[in-house]
């Protein structure tokens, strides 16, 4: 089982950057598709961004576009989520999740394709 952690959540005030990270136990991600999806208190988990296994594919919702910034160090084994202008609705728990598939362009912004999910890293966006 493909073991996920995330780093790099924070308090960060309106207009704020965090950036957070996406290591696995392997050292490898290189055969995945990483999802990031974040849940905020009594809402639904949401799809945030997704970037394919060669990272030629990339997605973001709407709420996101234009401000967050998903990459990836395939030698490093990491994925990166870069937030700039933090927004107060910005404020939740962030995991990412890995999906492992031979279809290169694959990026699905729904969790049920993920199988494997880190433990979550809480981001707040407060004055």
């Amino acid at each position: 089982q493909l073991q996920l952690v995330e780093s790099g959540g924070g308090l960060v005030q309106p207009g704020g950057s965090l950036r957070l990270s996406c290591a696995s136990s392997r050292g490898t991600l290189s055969y995945y598709v990483i999802g990031w999806f974040r849940q905020a208190p009594g809402k639904e988990r949401e799809g945030v961004s997704c970037i394919s296994s060669s990272g030629s594919v990339i997605k973001y919702a709407d709420s996101v576009k234009g401000r967050f910034t998903i990459s990836r160090e395939n030698a490093k084994g990491t994925v990166y989520l870069q937030m700039d202008s933090l927004q107060p609705e910005d404020t939740a728990v962030y995991y990412c999740a890995a999906y492992g598939t031979l279809a290169q362009a694959a990026c699905p912004m729904t969790g049920d394709f993920f199988g494997s999910w880190g433990q979550g890293t809480q981001v707040t966006v407060s004055s």
